[in-house]
């Protein structure tokens, strides 16, 4: 078996776990509520799934396609939970966001730039979360265990990238897995924690 055959199943294995993250987090919040949750970070999420559909469409990647296809439906109703319309100001931010780092290096850097400047934002989506867990030591609707998986999931599409030989994505989508990975590191600390805040009764450790 080729290193090419094997990134191919991996991007699969990726696929499939990507959308398990997004189902475990969708029930998660069903179950304990939305408090901790960033929309900002889910509403960048919501758009850059969007992207990734298209990029995979422009790339003949299957992967990318389903992928995508797969986690948009869960990822919008996680974006539907958070109530984006009592918040219009952080959805439009967001979108405008999207913008600069997907449709303007699209226009002068084709489908590539665009690819890179997604991965870029798909790490700086994950930055408000790990924000609000520094700041705040509620962190009862952020699972550790969610974010640890799409830590994984994001070094099984690095490999996958590599094989189709798209290091500048790679790269990105690197830094985004462990962006994702310190959000579960310190998500998992505030719910060790917790026991000394009563005031948080509600807060769950994974």
């Amino acid at each position: 078996m080729t290193f090419y055959t094997v990134t191919i199943i991996i991007g699969w294995i990726a696929v499939l776990l990507g959308g398990v993250v997004g189902l475990a987090q969708f029930r998660r919040m069903s179950q304990r509520g939305v408090e901790g949750v960033s929309l900002a970070t889910w509403t960048l999420f919501l758009y850059l799934a969007v992207f990734w559909a298209l990029y995979g469409i422009s790339i003949h990647s299957w992967q990318l396609i389903i992928g995508s296809a797969l986690s948009l439906p869960l990822q919008g109703m996680v974006w539907a939970r958070l109530k984006p319309w009592t918040r219009p100001r952080l959805a439009i931010n967001s979108l405008i966001l999207f913008a600069a780092f997907c449709c303007v290096p699209a226009i002068f850097w084709g489908w590539s730039g665009a690819a890179v400047g997604a991965g870029t934002a798909g790490w700086i989506t994950r930055s408000p979360q790990l924000v609000q867990l520094v700041r705040h030591e509620e962190a009862s609707g952020v699972s550790a265990s969610s974010w640890m998986t799409a830590g994984f999931v994001s070094g099984l599409w690095v490999i996958y990238y590599s094989g189709e030989h798209l290091w500048p994505v790679m790269s990105v989508t690197a830094v985004a897995g462990l962006v994702s990975l310190s959000i579960a590191a310190l998500a998992s600390w505030r719910h060790r924690q917790a026991p000394a805040f009563p005031s948080f009764g509600h807060a769950i450790a994974d």
